[in-house]
């Protein structure tokens, strides 16, 4: 399967990513594996999707990057962001 996903953190910065394996990337955002990510440690898993293509997977990906993604996920997780 391949997953996107949606972390985020004590700053309720949000990143948004894709892997293989949610439970390893999680484990190397955390641990400062992941450049990008890491001087905004710790970071929490608050959306996943799993998908059986990668190129779907890898569309939905590049869309909620977007301007209107972004929207997207300030709906679908209006209640989670707001704690």
């Amino acid at each position: 399967m391949y997953y996107i996903y949606i972390l985020q953190n004590k700053d309720k910065k949000l990143y948004i990513g894709f892997t293989t394996n949610l439970k390893s990337r999680l484990q190397k955002h955390n641990s400062g594996s992941v450049k990008s990510t890491k001087p905004y440690r710790p970071w929490k898993l608050i959306f996943y999707e799993a998908y059986v293509s990668k190129k779907d997977a890898m569309r939905r990906e590049e869309y909620l990057k977007t301007a209107k993604g972004r929207t997207t996920i300030k709906t679908m997780l209006a209640e989670t962001l707001k704690a």
